[in-house]
């Protein structure tokens, strides 16, 4: 594998961490350790990204995805613990501390009417100034639902889309890119566990429970050693687990679906903070291809022919708290995705599909009572599959895909002085893809691979002061299946010039050994399988076979960010070099020939956000430049040598270079939400997306389907009728550009109390507010454009309980 990095390096960050992490037990003999969570005291779940300090001094901490901090090399004494958060009551507690002990605290807020405003600010300061960020993004649900929701349902997929180097192909069929990377190069996680496919068909929502969110992490770039066997990107989902204290939930319906959560406790604390049993159930079943004809046919085209899509999603948890804080998580997912691709303007299928997605498993939190560590585990098995039908190809041959496999983990954290915090793991996973499809020759090809994986990996967050964040990483990946280990460096840097001034950046290597099957020929493609890496030889574009099969690629991202009067600027240009993409080959035309080969790619861009929250207004920006150019191998035809009935041609292979379909130039995103009323139950978003042309390659033309030995040695061929005309494509892959992208969509939501814990919720949308026609695709055989949807009207009504 090419590194591009230099050889040391990998000695240098090993050499650091020892360094760097070596003192961190020195001190324990002579000082004390205080640890423990913070809880919403109505709910029981833990506060995330909140600081819990000593009170008259400087010491202090943030907790972390489970609501877990811990302060380390405190001095014998007693101390004030103290915490709070915008909207919540301030909590103090008196601590003593003795030389050696570890205390453990349990903290709970409760809510208030009046806000702290500044003790949020401040909160949210310190996560700047200690905190790298570099191409990454929190969301979480409080923001999803600021934003216009398509159908009158706000979900991460639409949110996701405003998130500066995010490419969304369409609000059908629609797969996300990230600066420059494929969806089968974004790492997908839900508590940990890999989702192969989470959005559905109707591009506009996902498989995720918006309200089972605790939070999202996005990381679009230079990610460290945490996360592996992607090269791209990281969506990192982390659900709620059950409110512990009463049964709650939300019913919700709408022309487009009905949603369900549920949650509470199966067993009580018998007092507060102690162990308890919790549960969270969601469903969500879209009824669009029934609904789209009867209600929106009056909108025209696709309603009138009818939106043929449909989905379920099922999710459920069982949490069992200790008293300690540690916990354990039971889970299970069951995702199915249905639809058509119709001929245009009829309700006649061109094409079926069908995905579905299952899997079990456990998680696992642990805080050893004489250990300042947080110990993190986890054990999956999911099965993704996915069939595909073509009427128009015949004969018709199925094209069927599955991944399966199990995923286990265990992780240790220890959280240092001055939010420094240091932490290794070990990963093992196995997995099992099979393909089957008809090659370029008519032939069907069935593909079945194993494979198991071990990782290890530790990463060192080291804060200097008020000034310097440094953060080393390095992961080593074995894939057995091709016997390669992969050593894999990270990096993170961020200097605060300022209290409102900060430079980042991030640079890493990263291999994965799963590719796509997806083509790069059309932007619209709904057959989303997944393979192993091959073992069999391949060739690279300069025709030289390669000595290794893994996919590899390194980024360097950088930032400046900067505070002007309540407005936070975010600045990141970013490259990635995809050193080696594997996918199946253009230029087989022999049984011989190999079915992969080894492309390359390369892309850069540059990203500018601006983001105002303040009071009873969310205002949002981002523009966004990026370039991509993928290189591979195709075949050109020279000449015929062989005149008809024959046609037989000579062939050359020559490297091309050509913009991928989600090659989008420009993107340019401004979201604004604003909230009225005395008890600030009325909220008003718009968001204005657009986006420059999508490529494509272009058709050059058809040429007839005759047999010339259909009546053996008496066929005349110059009587015959040809069958289904078959298509040529231009030899430039993506050579055309389809016509800019625009659109408006705005929302009302109204909120009516009708007890303490009880409410109604209705929501007016519009999507697509001025029906802009945008592009879909062009069905090549009839030459008709397909657009994505027109003006979208929804009215949801929601009841939270």
């Amino acid at each position: 594998m090419k590194t591009y990095f230099p050889q040391k390096l990998t000695g240098i960050l090993l050499l650091m961490f020892v360094l760097l992490a070596g003192p961190m037990h020195a001190q324990q003999a002579t000082t004390g350790i205080i640890k423990g969570f913070v809880y919403d005291k109505a709910t029981g779940e833990p506060v995330i990204f909140t600081n819990v300090l000593l009170l008259g001094t400087k010491i202090g901490v943030q907790t972390d995805v489970n609501g877990y901090f811990t302060i380390t090399q405190v001095k014998p004494g007693t101390y004030t613990l103290f915490t709070s958060l915008i909207g919540y009551d301030t909590v103090k507690a008196t601590i003593n501390i003795k030389a050696g002990e570890v205390v453990t605290k349990k903290l709970f807020l409760g809510l208030q009417s009046k806000e702290l405003a500044s003790v949020e600010v401040s909160a949210h300061k310190t996560e700047k100034a200690t905190q790298i960020n570099a191409g990454s993004t929190t969301v979480t649900p409080r923001e999803m639902k600021l934003l216009p929701s398509a159908g009158g349902e706000p979900d991460i997929a639409q949110y996701l889309q405003v998130i500066p180097g995010v490419v969304f192909t369409g609000d059908q069929g629609g797969q996300l890119y990230i600066r420059g990377g494929a969806p089968s190069q974004t790492g997908i996680l839900l508590d940990g566990i890999t989702v192969y496919n989470p959005f559905h068909s109707i591009g506009l929502y996902s498989v995720f429970e918006t309200d089972a969110i605790r939070n999202v992490e996005v990381q679009t770039a230079g990610f460290n050693a945490q996360y592996g066997n992607r090269t791209s990107a990281i969506l990192d989902v982390r659900t709620k687990d059950g409110n512990k204290n009463r049964l709650s939930g939300k019913l919700s319906a709408s022309p487009i679906m009905a949603r369900a959560m549920l949650e509470g406790p199966l067993m009580k604390a018998k007092k507060e903070g102690g162990s308890s049993t919790t549960f969270l159930f969601s469903m969500k079943h879209s009824y669009l291809d029934k609904t789209s004809k009867s209600i929106y046919g009056s909108f025209g085209e696709p309603f009138n022919s009818g939106l043929p899509y449909s989905f379920t999603d099922l999710y459920g948890k069982v949490t069992f708290n200790g008293d300690n804080g540690s916990k354990l998580n039971l889970f299970g997912f069951s995702f199915d995705d249905k639809a058509s691709v119709f001929k245009p303007k009829t309700d006649s299928a061109n094409a079926d599909f069908h995905w579905k997605a299952r899997g079990a498993g456990a998680t696992f939190v642990v805080t050893p009572g004489s250990s300042s560590a947080l110990i993190n585990g986890r054990f999956a098995y999911s099965k993704y599959t996915i069939d595909y039908t073509n009427f128009n190809e015949l004969p018709i041959v199925p094209k069927t895909s599955g991944i399966d496999g199990f995923e286990g983990a265990i992780d240790f954290t220890y959280f240092l002085p001055g939010y420094s915090q240091f932490r290794y793991g070990v990963e093992v996973s196995g997995f099992h893809t099979t393909l089957d499809y008809k090659d370029v020759l008519g032939n069907k090809v069935t593909l079945d691979r194993r494979n198991t994986l071990a990782a290890l990996y530790m990463m060192f967050r080291k804060n200097f002061g008020e000034k310097l964040v440094f953060e080393p990483g390095f992961r080593v990946q074995y894939y057995s299946a091709i016997s390669k280990f992969s050593p894999e460096p990270r990096i993170g840097l961020k200097y605060n010039v300022s209290s409102t001034v900060r430079v980042k950046a991030a640079a890493g290597l990263y291999s994965q050994n799963i590719i796509s099957t997806k083509s790069d020929r059309d932007i619209v493609n709904f057959f989303s399988g997944f393979l192993l890496s091959p073992d069999q030889q391949i060739q690279n574009t300069d025709q030289q076979t390669v000595n290794n099969n893994l996919q590899t690629a390194y980024h360097v991202v950088g930032g400046l960010e900067v505070d002007v009067r309540n407005v936070e600027f975010n600045l990141e240009p970013w490259y990635k070099n995809f050193t080696q993409n594997i996918e199946l080959s253009r230029i087989k035309i022999s049984n011989s020939d190999p079915d992969f080969i080894a492309g390359n790619g390369i892309a850069y861009g540059v990203d500018l956000s601006a983001k105002y929250n303040r009071k009873r207004w969310y205002l949002w920006g981002a523009a966004s430049y990026q370039q991509v150019t993928y290189e591979t191998l195709v075949l050109v035809n020279n000449k015929v040598y062989a005149p008809p009935p024959s046609y037989q041609f000579q062939y050359e292979v020559v490297k091309q270079s050509y913009s991928p379909p989600f090659d989008r130039r420009f993107n340019l995103n401004l979201l604004a939400s604003y909230t009225l009323g005395k008890k600030r139950d009325i909220e008003i978003s718009t968001r204005f997306n657009y986006g420059s042309p999508f490529p494509f390659t272009q058709t050059q033309g058809f040429y007839e389907n005759l047999s010339p030995t259909a009546n053996s040695i008496g066929t005349n061929i110059n009587q015959q009728n040809g069958g289904t005309p078959g298509l040529l494509y231009a030899s430039d892959i993506n050579g055309g550009r389809l016509s800019a992208y625009h659109r408006l969509d705005l929302s009302v939501k109204k909120r009516f109390d009708i007890a303490k814990h009880s409410n109604i919720e209705t929501m007016l949308s519009i999507t697509n507010v001025y029906n802009r026609n945008n592009i879909f695709y062009i069905d090549r055989n009839d030459n008709i454009r397909v657009y994505q949807l027109p003006v979208f009207p929804s009215l949801n009504v929601t009841w939270n309980f």
